[in-house]
């Protein structure tokens, strides 16, 4: 598949954990700079499979594949703006460093290279701490947190909305460094927070008081009362120690949210706490309260710190119950396959966008958009899943009739014999489900 780009093996797994050298990631132009994050893409899928064989072998259900999909979903959800237009972060740089900076730092410079290593860790401290303690920049961080689970598929659990405050956090740098500089630093700094979102890594030594770990970044998704609001260092652990948001693991983590969502819907994860936000806001009394509402954090009341109260934190102690409903053995199987050829499907479209209208992309976003809430609402058990997956399935097959018919695997009309056996699938996948929904509404009658 075209999506899977590839990359030397050895190159892709030294991204991973910034292991790079100024040479080989230092670029003239932006149009230059890999895209760092999609060429991870297969990494980050062999390090889960990986990270699940050792979750087979102990035994230890560290993941399970309905919070694991969801969290490979809201990654698939953040991305989808995207589609449709270029990043704001990147964008928002580049016109300010055109029109705005004030000295121009040599792009091929190792000391250009490593002050805006430093600038963009920095940056993104100030922008993580502020997104747990500004109410409005909490309603899209929360998707991160939202996962009761904590391993590699948790990294890759986004918000949609984050990106349209986090850039401004690192406009500074524009006044001086060069883009391309800074976007190699942008994405090599998010790479590298992939792989501490794993329990199986205890302690790294003498290199715990320096980088961010495993270790501090479990402490950093714990909904303990001495987890809240510690250590949002992205690479570097000596921003939480100098700032004092600095906490060592001490106890066995319980992960998630204070209040947990008790949902996959996607669009619940998404955008849940904002409506809540905006409910709040409108109940509030007193402009003064309503803009608190959206500028102080997120246990902020009338009467309580800026923050929140510490001692409103739940108490909890490991083990604690997690979110997870039991469904039938062959719809997770069913589950499972379509949910890989959606993932694969994405992946496929992603990578020949530009060869697409703008409104093919929308449909496409649309489209995805609708599988992933389907989804959900199986992982659910909700009462309306079987509806909604009789939908999936018709729209699958006529955005896969669009695509046939506009070329997409070749020439137009042209229908290789993979592409057959995918629409028998969706057939039979539609006839199964239509069954599902005629035998719940007999039983609904019957009720009645």
């Amino acid at each position: 598949m075209s999506g899977l780009i590839k990359v030397p093996f050895f190159t892709g797994v030294r991204r991973l954990f910034y292991i790079v050298s100024v040479n080989e990631t230092s670029f003239e132009n932006v149009k230059d700079v890999p895209f760092y994050i999609n060429e991870a893409t297969p990494f980050f899928f062999v390090c889960i499979f990986l990270e699940m064989a050792v979750m087979w072998y102990k035994s230890d259900k560290k993941n399970r594949f309905n919070d694991g999909a969801t969290s490979i979903s809201a990654g698939q959800y953040s991305r989808l703006p995207m589609f449709l237009m270029k990043s704001i972060g990147i964008t928002g740089y580049i016109w300010v460093y055109e029109n705005y900076h004030v000295y121009e730092l040599p792009w091929d410079s190792a000391w250009t290279w490593w002050l805006c290593f430093l600038g963009v860790d920095l940056g993104y401290y100030w922008f993580h701490r502020m997104a747990h303690e500004v109410n409005f920049m909490w309603a899209a961080h929360q998707v991160h947190h939202s996962s009761e689970y904590y391993n590699l598929t948790t990294a890759l659990r986004q918000s949609v909305l984050q990106i349209y405050t986090s850039w401004v956090f690192y406009l500074p740098l524009a006044f001086f460094i060069p883009p391309s500089v800074f976007m190699v630093h942008n994405e090599l700094n998010i790479l590298y927070q992939f792989w501490i979102h794993t329990q199986y890594i205890k302690s790294l030594g003498p290199l715990e008081y320096i980088l961010n770990t495993p270790s501090h970044h479990r402490v950093h998704h714990g909904r303990n009362p001495y987890c809240i609001d510690k250590n949002y260092a992205g690479t570097l652990i000596i921003w939480d120690r100098i700032f004092g948001t600095f906490q060592a693991e001490d106890e066995e983590v319980v992960y998630g949210l204070t209040h947990p969502l008790n949902t996959f819907d996607p669009n619940v994860i998404q955008f849940g706490y904002l409506k809540y936000m905006i409910e709040r806001f409108r109940e509030m009394e007193g402009w003064k309260n309503k803009l608190s509402v959206l500028f102080c954090g997120p246990g902020w009341g009338p009467g309580k710190p800026r923050t929140g109260d510490i001692k409103d934190i739940p108490v909890v102690k490991a083990p604690w119950p997690q979110y997870h409903v039991k469904i039938p053995g062959w719809i997770s199987l069913y589950t499972m396959l379509h949910f890989t050829l959606e993932l694969l499907y994405f992946q496929e479209v992603a990578a020949r966008k530009a060869g697409f209208s703008q409104l093919s992309v929308l449909l496409f976003v649309l489209h995805i958009g609708f599988c992933l809430t389907c989804f959900g609402k199986i992982f659910d058990n909700d009462p309306y899943a079987a509806q909604y997956e009789v939908l999936r399935c018709l729209s699958t097959l006529a955005a896969d009739f669009l695509l046939c018919h506009y070329g997409f695997y070749g020439v137009p009309g042209d229908r290789p014999a993979f592409v057959t056996a995918l629409q028998a699938l969706f057939m039979g996948s539609l006839c199964l489900w239509s069954s599902v929904l005629y035998k719940n509404m007999m039983k609904a009658q019957k009720v009645d």
